[in-house]
């Protein structure tokens, strides 16, 4: 996954496209007001079993010292072909797979 506060159209089609889950801050969050560093663990939760398109998702960051927190975010999947990309791990995988299906 990708956290930022906002992504251009194209930068954001192509972390979907390599299989990259595009996540956005809510307004008037970022990582300055999470006091992230960097060196923390980042746990995206709610979405094993697939995205929808602009769901909400909690991230669960575990700092170095072993504190952790949770924040929501919005996931940019903002479409259903972009979600099944992002279900097949981007793309090329997804194409190769339907390939695959019809021999």
């Amino acid at each position: 996954a990708c956290i930022a506060e906002s992504f251009e159209r194209i930068h954001r089609s192509n972390l979907i496209g390599m299989g990259i889950l595009p996540l956005v801050f809510k307004p008037g969050e970022n990582a300055g007001t999470h006091q992230l560093t960097g060196h923390e663990t980042f746990d995206i939760v709610g979405i094993a079993g697939g995205v929808k398109p602009g769901q909400d998702v909690t991230v669960k960051v575990t700092r170095e010292s072993g504190d952790s927190f949770s924040f929501a975010v919005t996931c940019r999947v903002d479409t259903p072909v972009e979600a099944d990309y992002y279900a097949h791990d981007g793309v090329l995988p997804r194409a190769l797979r339907t390939i695959l299906k019809q021999k």
